[in-house]
């Protein structure tokens, strides 16, 4: 089969791989029908990277997926079942896991070679942008109706940006102000409408990904190239946003400027080159709540919900449908920002 496979350098690689087999009574085969390119695929394939990845793997980790075949221990899954895949699923045994943090799996961080990073499915191990990959039983979620599968493609980000979004407690009538309207700032925009921000304020330089955050939720979108962006903020809010998500990377010190006293900021954009100089005075001052988030705990039986329910404007998100021979075509409009999210179909 034809496979994208990361060889180091900004090297992502068509080439030929030979189809995977089950070899574990837990694994399952699954024909991949849709996989997002994420913004960490770019920053691995970033020079220098922005985030590690293992030499010679089959790169995407945001992928859905039909059950081809199941090996002995399949439980409830069966060919022809339509699946969402948590590409971090930890191995259940270890302290963390059975702490309730199997994104900090020390198994799959062990397995990755990099301290802090779990051994994620399309970044330490083979992923989605092949036509079949295997992926362990603990990592699949069952839809029980058919959803589209560039939208079921989506369940990754999703999953990362619910529980985040779990975090913030936005109640109806809350002001947030969401940095930046990528794929991730437009989900947290469709999300946290749906919790009840009554104003929600984008901020995005981009004209296309501005008119994608409007039609996600956004009350108000700022180009903060020609706008005050501070002045925006203190006019729809007065005294500053009940919430901030920082969807971006090294935006942490703007988030707590806009933030209210006693106001919550999420750090949620990831770019590991990021040092930015953090004023305590304001955190302490201004008695801010400031959150990271990370990757998708618990969250993916609540995302096969809400895709099945059609509840959340996410054909807003996906822009691009493209197949495997034009995935540098896709990370060629992500680059240049004329894209949110491109679907890959193998």
């Amino acid at each position: 089969m034809q496979a994208a496979v990361f060889e180091g350098n900004g090297r992502l690689v068509l080439t030929e791989r030979p189809e995977p087999k089950i070899k574990k009574p837990t694994d399952v085969l699954l024909k991949v029908q849709g996989v997002g390119i994420c913004g960490t695929d770019l920053h691995i394939l970033q020079v220098p990277p922005a985030h590690p990845a293992r030499l010679g793997i089959i790169q995407g980790h945001e992928f859905t997926g039909e059950v081809v075949a199941v090996g002995s221990a399949a439980g409830e899954f069966a060919p022809g079942d339509q699946v969402l895949v948590d590409p971090h699923p930890g191995c259940g045994q270890c302290a963390q896991c059975r702490n309730g943090f199997p994104d900090q799996c020390t198994t799959l961080i062990s397995a990755s070679g990099e301290p802090g990073h779990p051994g994620t499915i399309g970044i330490f191990s083979d992923g989605g942008f092949a036509p079949y990959a295997i992926v362990p039983l603990n990592g699949l979620y069952k839809l029980r109706t058919r959803v589209p599968t560039h939208l079921a493609a989506l369940a990754e980000p999703l999953a990362c940006v619910l529980h985040s979004a779990g975090k913030l407690g936005v109640k109806p009538g809350d002001s947030v102000v969401v940095l930046g309207a990528g794929p991730i700032g437009c989900l947290f925009t469709a999300v946290l409408k749906a919790a009840g921000a009554a104003r929600l304020i984008v901020s995005e330089p981009s004209a296309f990904r501005r008119e994608r955050a409007v039609r996600c939720g956004a009350t108000r979108v700022v180009d903060p190239t020609k706008e005050d962006l501070d002045k925006v903020v203190a006019e729809e809010t007065g005294a500053g946003a009940d919430v901030v998500v920082e969807a971006v990377g090294p935006l942490i010190v703007t988030a707590m400027r806009l933030a209210r006293f006693a106001g919550t900021v999420l750090q949620f954009g990831h770019d590991e080159l990021a040092e930015p100089k953090i004023p305590m005075k304001d955190i302490i001052k201004k008695e801010l709540t400031i959150y990271g988030g990370f990757i998708g705990r618990f969250s993916f039986q609540r995302v096969a919900r809400i895709l099945e329910s059609g509840q959340l404007p996410l054909d807003v998100v996906v822009t691009h449908r493209i197949p495997l021979a034009d995935v540098h075509k896709g990370l060629d409009l992500l680059r240049k920002q004329l894209a949110l999210k491109v679907v890959v179909e193998p």
